[in-house]
């Protein structure tokens, strides 16, 4: 589990997100990727060299729809009880402009069962039967409300976006970006949190530097498992960057043994941050290499958190690293998909770390993980 590591460059990302361009999406279904190899013996703790691959199923519908009717995927959604196959996408505008932080439930009849905060490009996405599997939807019972709004649509579509255009000029969000990243800091981590000491204030030093427009604000949740020294621990929202570094300074990588984390425990206590409803950007990093208790009652929190994040307009980004396997690659891009998020892999192309499981996507640009979380905190925050 090299995830540690890989926060610091998270939070460097964030810092100078606003100030890099943006690179888009890759489409294409054949992999594309950098030969380099290194020792990761022969590395010292630095930024900048870790390499990862970032991959939306949102934007690849098509694609991911068709890996999930093949084995051995089309059993990950019944291992964890979340569905994704009724999506309803809405992409909002009020006075010709993306609408943002605009809350949009989706109802089946008068029962509320989805709802989302449209992010800065004015996009949310619901679910119908997340957690129970429904095979076929009468999308005529479906109703949306936009701001305690009935919305007036001819027809509501899971096939394709949903555009909902607004007489009225909302506020405008803040100039608040609130990034909270989530670490298992299990035996495994090392001295990948030496890594994160060293770079997490530098970096958001730098982003405060080059984004003066923007109030940068960071949280932290390290979590180990039931039994060991703590479960759970974390440090508030804040804007003064030392009470964040100071409080990842004490932190050490212990603990663990079986494969699965409490990953149920940290997400409660992610949702329990101070969330800003008018915050211009809310995205939360879970860099993670093994999965959750498969528990009903772990499986039922996990679903809750998820459903809640998605409520208070949080990007869950999972960051993954050496060790996890399939089901649990799967689980991390359901939760993705469920908060309008995306899913960063790490790779092996920089040589540091255990052998990392291959993702089972299309095409994807090989990045420098920095550079990737810039670019990924610039598109949720400009």
């Amino acid at each position: 589990m090299k995830k540690l590591y890989f926060l610091s460059f998270i939070a460097a990302l964030l810092l100078s997100a606003c100030a890099r361009p943006d690179d888009g999406m890759h489409d294409d279904y054949s992999m594309h990727s950098k030969e380099s190899k290194g020792s990761q013996g022969g590395i010292q703790p630095q930024g900048g060299l870790v390499t990862a691959g970032e991959w939306n199923d949102l934007d690849n519908w098509d694609f991911y729809q068709k890996t999930l009717m093949k084995e051995p995927f089309k059993g990950f959604p019944d291992d964890w009880q979340m569905y994704t196959n009724h999506r309803i996408a809405v992409a909002i505008t009020a006075k010709n402009k993306p609408a943002s932080n605009a809350t949009v439930t989706l109802f089946r009849n008068d029962t509320p069962i989805w709802t989302a905060k449209t992010d800065n490009l004015g996009r949310a996405e619901l679910w119908v039967g997340a957690f129970q599997k429904e095979n076929e939807l009468n999308t005529a019972l479906l109703r949306l409300k936009v701001n305690e709004q009935w919305v007036s649509t001819a027809a509501i579509s899971e096939t394709q976006v949903n555009r909902i255009a607004l007489d009225e000029t909302l506020p405008s969000p803040t100039n608040l970006v609130q990034i909270a990243f989530m670490v298992d800091a299990t035996g495994s981590m090392g001295d990948e949190l030496e890594f994160l000491k060293m770079d997490l204030k530098k970096v958001i030093a730098e982003v405060q530097k080059t984004n003066t427009q923007l109030k940068i604000s960071t949280a932290t949740v390290f979590y180990r498992d039931e039994g060991d020294e703590y479960v759970v621990k974390h440090s508030p929202f804040t804007e003064d960057i030392n009470q964040t570094t100071e409080f990842i300074s004490q932190q050490r990588a212990d603990g663990g043994g079986d494969f699965p984390e409490a990953v149920d425990k940290a997400l409660v206590q992610l949702n329990q941050l101070q969330w800003q409803p008018e915050a211009r950007t809310r995205i939360a990093f879970l860099v993670l290499d093994a999965p959750p208790h498969n528990k009903p009652a772990v499986i039922s929190s996990i679903q809750y958190s998820v459903k809640t994040a998605a409520a208070s307009g949080i990007k869950l980004i999972p960051v993954v690293a050496s060790g996890i396997d399939k089901t649990t690659e799967f689980l991390m891009r359901f939760i993705a998909m469920y908060t309008n998020g995306t899913y960063v892999f790490i790779t092996d192309h920089s040589g540091i770390g255990n052998k990392h499981l291959e993702p089972s996507v299309g095409e994807y640009q090989v990045e420098k993980l920095s550079d990737l979380m810039v670019r990924l905190i610039k598109k949720y925050s400009e």
